[in-house]
């Protein structure tokens, strides 16, 4: 169940802006090549310190405390991205003309509910084999 926060809650926003800010860094170009960088510094490092279980404990940790931290941001970002792209979709089903205006907050049906309107819509879009003409033979 999603939390909800509440209006003014300085935790909630401070976290919402850092997640925000932090993956458009991350996801960026130079965060890539800097990621490269350090990785390729660190190979080169291996003999200097004779590949010691200390010098691949140092990546170990590191990337796992990244990849750690990283899906709660993530997470935090699909979250925010999904939510905004549902509730667009809601206010161009409520402004159309004729849309099913059911569908608005499709998200919240169960599992078979959303499988049963997949199927609706499938068998709309199945092609409808072509009237083959009828011949005048006899």
């Amino acid at each position: 169940m999603q939390q909800k926060p509440r209006p003014h809650d300085p935790i909630a926003e401070w976290f919402r802006h850092f997640a925000a800010r932090s993956s458009d860094l991350v996801g960026s170009a130079t965060a890539f090549l800097l990621a490269v960088v350090l990785v390729v510094v660190w190979g080169f490092t291996g003999p200097l310190v004779g590949y010691s279980a200390d010098w691949e404990l140092v990546i170990n940790t590191v990337t796992t405390i990244i990849t750690f931290l990283m899906v709660f941001l993530i997470q935090n970002a699909q979250n925010r991205d999904s939510r905004a792209v549902e509730l667009k979709l809601d206010e161009l089903l409520r402004a159309v003309k004729g849309a099913r205006t059911g569908l608005v907050r499709l998200e919240e049906l169960t599992d078979a509910q959303i499988a049963q309107l997949q199927e609706e819509f499938r068998e709309l879009h199945e092609p409808v084999p072509p009237k083959l003409p009828s011949s005048g033979a006899s």
